[in-house]
């Protein structure tokens, strides 16, 4: 049932919990800003990757002086550095860069305050202190096809992330209403639950998400990525048949699919290792894990492993994600370690 967020329990990391949301918004206002003139049918066709460039710049140099502006000791982790925006040879794309940046903000920014903004990304993380993990456009193929992605912003103290948002600009708010209105923003933070708005809306606006209370495998869907070679299909459906799960997956990119599963349009995410060597990201799974958590979901490692943030900037110690309601995850974990144990 859906619950009202009582805004006098939001006093841990509210000060934190409204500038990351303020920098989410923003950031999705310019990746909508960057499709609308740039993504074109052309642009499809050639494959062409200059747009998601131009938003993933842009969103991360937005999010940056938005988190900057509030809390200017406070070190970054995100993906983007403005190397390819320097000189001559990026002079086009920095332009169009700055065009769309300050597009979003009342007190426009010089090039190079929006340079040094986006490098401020760079920091290599830790166990101790604090910092904010960015992925400016999580999902980039999603965006391209006008299909889900989304910008997703954490903040992690002392190696444990503590908050999260992650705004789906094309998501449905409704997903019994695919065709209803789109735009999602999604806030957890540690201790008080996960809670949905639509993107622009306020506080009052947030109802509390939670994952769905199917207790059999067998009553479950997978949400999965739409692009094969974020993950294994054949082993989802290896998975799935272990489990006895016959409905079709929910397919979508990016940490929508956290989204997907908190707020029980789905009810198993799982990204199995692509390769021996991959490493993923701490910016592609931060805010989505703690989304997860405070809907009442768990999300481990395939070993059963929390992830843990606290090594750098990737997830080494961990390989693969899994994440389910709590009442059939052991069941999903046994099907997982059984499935991949048959592949050695």
């Amino acid at each position: 049932m859906s619950a009202r967020v009582c805004a006098t329990s939001m006093a841990y990391l509210a000060k934190e919990r409204a500038a990351a949301i303020e920098a989410v918004e923003r950031a999705s206002r310019v990746c909508k800003a960057v499709f609308k003139k740039l993504v074109t049918d052309e642009t499809l066709t050639k494959k062409d990757k200059s747009p998601v460039t131009v938003a993933d710049f842009s969103a991360q140099a937005v999010v940056n002086s938005v988190l900057e502006k509030h809390f200017p000791n406070d070190a970054i982790v995100g993906e983007e550095d403005a190397k390819d925006l320097r000189g001559d040879e990026g002079r086009v794309l920095r332009e169009r860069v700055v065009e769309l940046v300050n597009s979003t903000t009342e007190h426009p920014m010089s090039a190079d305050e929006i340079l040094r903004a986006i490098d401020r990304g760079q920091y290599a993380g830790g166990p101790t202190g604090r910092h904010w993990a960015l992925d400016p456009i999580d999902g980039t193929k999603g965006f391209l096809r006008g299909e889900q992605f989304a910008v997703c912003l954490a903040l992690i103290v002392d190696g444990q992330v503590r908050l999260g948002v992650v705004g789906c600009p094309n998501l449905p708010y409704n997903m019994t209403k695919p065709d209803g209105e789109r735009g999602v923003l999604v806030v957890a933070v540690e201790g008080q639950g996960a809670f949905q708005r639509k993107l622009g809306a306020d506080l009052s606006d947030e109802t509390r998400i939670s994952v769905s209370n199917v207790m059999e495998t067998r009553d479950a869907s997978f949400c999965e990525s739409v692009e094969a070679a974020h993950a294994s299909h054949s082993d989802n459906a290896k998975i799935a048949e272990l489990l006895g799960i016959t409905k079709q997956p929910v397919r979508m990119d990016s940490q929508c699919k956290y989204v997907a599963v908190a707020r029980g349009d789905a009810d198993i995410y799982l990204r199995l290792p692509s390769s021996k060597t991959y490493v993923e990201k701490i910016w592609d799974h931060a805010a989505g894990n703690i989304i997860m958590q405070e809907a009442g979901g768990r999300v481990s490692d395939i070993d059963g492993k929390q992830l843990d943030f606290s090594i750098g900037r990737t997830l080494s110690a961990n390989k693969g994600v899994v994440a389910a309601g709590a009442g059939i995850f052991e069941m999903v974990i046994a099907a997982v370690k059984a499935t991949l144990a048959n592949k050695h």
